[in-house]
């Protein structure tokens, strides 16, 4: 079981030393923070000065019981994360607990993985539930925390105070068309019309037709007249998305729509004023058209003055993990689905893969994984095959097979000397402690490769230190 590292501790109530000791050494060893006390009161006395990331208390305890200190909690309106520990699986006391506000509850005898895995689900839970629409992660629906992406909200918020036009670059699947709906809705214009339009869609003998318009027997079958895309976004924005696409016959007329704020349809004697935001965008390197001749330098450079880039999602470090889970409350919430937990194989094939379609292909791939997901559970094999099977975690060190044909970092097996081998005893005790220095004293981890119980692991390792 694999989690994402909390920043907060985990709180352990219980009165019982050795059990206590179990529950944090078990979590450290997951890679949890955690504090434990012997008591409800004590719970409580720390809870008022220290933030936690949940709690795991027993029911029995001496003085106030774990269900009276669920109860206090609840009632304070706190919706801290709270495991109950109830003794010998009493049915009648994890129905309770779960009718007071617990969210889960574990059974005596102690099963050391339902621990870890019931940590996780609430944890995971708890950050499902989040609200994620706050002014600090959005921008009129475009999700980034990270220091780029904040930066280019500050900048689109400044650019759209203005009539100027404005050229967003990014690859594809970046998010361009939501850029422009942001900035149009940040604009003095947002009460009209945003009309955006696809270039690379429209044939090339339509499109200044398309563009603006036509008058009566302008050409074969035109029955009437019509008028074009900047009289439909007559005081708002047009959005130019790929703008590359653009004929350079086509871009000429654009640049002097630009600059005169006028358009002549097609077959027209006379020009028409417009009030219009051009707003454009393309994943092409326009430098690179602009050499080839197939896009306007001075066009270009009318666009280039005020210009933004979005960072492919590669470049956006920590936003991928929000963007996951808030995609997976968007679209479990469009399709009447609630999702409670995603498994943690799901959650690092989506966190280590490298995304060419960007947040496109990342929304694609949560879509996908909620419709087929069941019971409120994102499994692995919802997401796409792709995903599954070209993710990679970041390289680690140097990887030796073990006895068991399983790998890990950094690890040799000793070398004997040629002049004595070593008894069996000797090797494995030096197998031990190097399987251990691998996975850096993660004990739980170690038995695991090992695969001998943890009791024995222990046992093993005071022996040798004899």
């Amino acid at each position: 079981m694999t989690h994402q590292e909390h920043p907060l501790p985990l709180l352990v109530v219980e009165d019982d030393p050795a059990i206590r000791e179990l529950l944090e050494e078990e979590l450290n060893d997951a890679g949890y923070q955690t504090l434990g006390v012997p008591s409800a009161e004590e719970a409580i006395a720390l809870l008022s000065h220290t933030p936690v990331a949940m709690m795991i208390t027993d029911v029995r305890l001496p003085g106030m019981t774990g269900i009276q200190l669920l109860q206090q909690i609840r009632q304070s309106g706190s919706e801290l994360g709270i495991i109950v520990i109830t003794a010998f699986g009493t049915i009648d006391q994890a129905v309770e607990a779960l009718k007071l506000g617990a969210n889960d509850f574990l059974t005596k005898p102690l099963d050391l993985d339902a621990i870890r895995e019931a940590v996780f689900r609430v944890l995971e839970r708890q950050r499902l539930s989040l609200s994620h629409d706050t002014e600090l992660s959005h921008f009129h629906g475009i999700v980034g925390k990270s220091n780029v992406m904040q930066s280019l909200f500050h900048d689109a918020s400044r650019l759209a105070k203005s009539n100027a036009p404005i050229l967003i670059l990014g690859e594809s699947g970046t998010g361009k068309e939501l850029l422009a709906r942001a900035i149009h809705q940040e604009s003095p214009r947002h009460e009209a019309p945003f009309i955006p339009v696809n270039c690379a869609s429209i044939p090339a003998e339509l499109m200044e037709s398309e563009f603006f318009g036509h008058v009566k027997g302008a050409f074969t079958g035109a029955n009437e007249a019509r008028k074009g895309l900047f009289h439909t976004a007559q005081g708002g924005s047009l959005f130019l998305d790929e703008i590359g696409e653009m004929p350079i016959n086509l871009q000429a007329k654009l640049l002097r729509a630009l600059q005169e704020k006028t358009v002549r349809p097609v077959g027209g004697e006379r020009e028409e004023a417009v009030d219009v935001r051009i707003i454009a965008a393309t994943h092409r390197n326009l430098d690179k058209e602009i050499e080839q001749e197939s896009f306007r330098s001075d066009l270009f450079y009318r666009l280039e003055t005020f210009s933004l880039r979005i960072p492919p999602l590669r470049e956006r470090g920590s936003d991928i993990e929000h963007l996951i889970f808030a995609l997976i409350d968007k679209h479990a919430e469009a399709q009447n689905k609630q999702i409670e937990q995603i498994e943690p194989e799901a959650l690092n094939s989506l966190l280590n893969y490298t995304y060419p379609g960007n947040v496109r292909e990342l929304e694609n791939a949560i879509m996908r994984a909620v419709t087929l997901s069941e019971e409120g559970l994102l499994q692995h094999q919802d997401l796409p095959e792709r995903l599954r099977e070209n993710s990679h975690p970041e390289a680690g060190a140097e990887i030796t097979p073990t006895l068991s044909g399983e790998v890990l970092p950094g690890t040799q097996l000793p070398t004997p000397s040629p002049t004595r081998w070593p008894s069996l005893e000797e090797v494995e005790k030096r197998y031990i402690r190097k399987v251990l220095e691998a996975t850096g004293g993660n004990k739980r981890r170690t038995a695991e490769l090992l695969g001998i119980a943890r009791r024995t692991l222990y046992r093993r390792l005071e022996d040798s230190e004899e």
